[in-house]
Parts: structure tokens; sequence; C-alpha cells
């Protein structure tokens, strides 16, 4: 891998984890456009851990609060009524499905699940249903109306993710659009659910990420891993805000839209030969 390759992949890990768009398909798509190769899907998993670190410092009062108190109703039936407590059990349930899938069909994730047909049909697939989501859902409720279904129907939401061009934060957003809660909401719980996910795959990539690889993939070194990571953390802090700002106050008709152009140029890439599938 090139200086050049991680610090642009970096910048578009950072920039695109917590939009609606799918982070993992950009960071495909960018590498096959710009530098006809693969950055893998370890790649993807370990720059994350940039991204989830500026979560867990932007919710850090959250997370902390939760924790705590998650922990003390384990013991004390007073507090297990509170919201806190029941969202510390909503995002462990909310992560076995994302856990489960992504063991079982790890060696797809890894190989058929990066082709580029399948990146950009999903793209535009889950472009239409994110806005379905958006007419139909009616955004009547709050986290305080939150129950365990809605972290269950969004825990497998997140799952489909693991094919990229789905988005994580797409595929929860959609989820808790159509449950009729807020976009800020459905944001915020999706924030949380995502750190138990994303820091065991980043965890237990970090010895894949840097084995020789397969031809048509690049390796990066350590320092390379840091700085993409770095870059990842430091644009994801700042885009952090600004999701949760834009969703309180506008649709997300604006990420539909792009998502279908980006599909569709890559399929008209794909067709012209202009870049490989694979």
């Amino acid at each position: 891998m090139t200086w050049v390759e991680a610090i642009v992949l970096g910048i578009v890990q950072g920039l695109t984890e917590f939009l609606p768009v799918s982070s993992s398909g950009h960071l495909r798509i960018t590498s096959a456009i710009f530098f006809d190769r693969d950055a893998g899907a370890s790649f993807t998993a370990v720059t994350q851990l940039g991204t989830e670190a500026a979560v867990l410092i932007y919710f850090a009062k959250d997370i902390w609060r939760i924790t705590r108190t998650w922990l003390v109703g384990i013991r004390d039936k007073s507090v297990r009524s509170s919201l806190d407590y029941r969202m510390g059990w909503y995002v462990i349930v909310g992560s076995i499905p994302i856990g489960l899938f992504g063991f079982l069909f790890k060696d797809q994730i890894k190989t058929a699940g990066r082709n580029l047909w399948v990146v950009a049909t999903t793209l535009i697939v889950f472009a239409f249903v994110l806005a379905f989501a958006e007419y139909w859902g009616r955004q009547t409720r709050t986290l305080e109306n939150f129950r365990m279904k809605d972290g269950i129907v969004m825990g497998f939401a997140q799952a489909m993710a693991l094919v990229p061009g789905v988005s994580r934060s797409g595929g929860t957003l959609t989820a808790g659009l159509l449950l009729n809660l807020t976009r800020e909401a459905a944001a915020r719980y999706s924030f949380l659910l995502a750190i138990p996910a994303v820091v065991m795959s980043g965890v237990f990539s970090l010895g894949d990420v840097f084995e020789p690889s397969a031809p048509g993939t690049s390796t990066p070194s350590v320092a390379q891993m840091i700085v993409a990571t770095v870059i990842a953390f430091a644009i994801g802090y700042a885009a952090i805000a600004w999701l949760l700002r834009y969703v309180a106050h506008h649709t997300l008709y604006v990420f539909v839209l792009y998502r279908v152009a980006l599909g569709t140029l890559v399929l008209a890439l794909l067709l012209t030969g202009t870049i490989s599938a694979t």
C-alpha cells in the first residue's frame, strides 16, 4: 500500500462511516477506481476502530452512565425501569445478530461480498428502502419509547451491513424509521449499537490486515495503518456532530439520491470495463 492510498482511504472512512452511504462500500469503490486494487475487508475493519474511538469519546458521558446503571441494575431492582439500564440490554441483545452472522459468513464477507456488482446493486436497492422508510415512518417515538423489540429489529438491520454497500448506519436508520422512531433517536441508538460490533471486528482483524495480500489487494505497513486510523478518528469525530444536527432538521433523501448516483456510476464503469468487479 502506498502512503497516498492509506491517507485517502483514512479520509474516506472518516467521512462515510456514520452517513447512510456505506463506508465499506466507499473504501471498496475508492480502491478500485483510484488504485486499481482492493484494500481488503480487514483494512476496513481496523480503520473503523478510529471512527469508533470517536464515538466512545463523543458519547463518553452517555456510555459511562449507561454502563454504570446497567451494572448497578444487575443487583438492584430499583433501577431496572430506567432508560439507561434498559439501553444497556438493548445494545447487548442488538449486537448479537451481527456477531453471529459475521462469524458464520466471515469468508464470504471477505470474498464474494466485496464484488463491485454486489456493492453497486446494494447501494441502489437499499437507497430505495431508505427512501420508503423516510416517507412512511411517522417519527413519533423517542428513545424514551424504545423497547427490546426495537433493539432486536435494528440489530438485524445492522447485520445486513456485513455486505458492503448496505451501510450499517443506513440499515439501522431505515429500521428505526420503519419503527416510527425519530431520525435523531434512531441515529443515537445506531451509534451506541455499533460500539461492540465494530470494536470486536477491528480487534479480530488486526492480525489479518498485515498478512501478505492476495493478487489484486494491498497490504499496509503498521505506520500506514496507524495513520489511516488516526485520520478516520479525527474526521469521524466531526462527522458525528454534523450528522446528529443534520438528521434533527432534514430528511435523508439527499443520501438516497447520492447512493443511487454512486451505484449507477459504478455499474457504468463495470459495464464499460473501466474497473474490475474483483
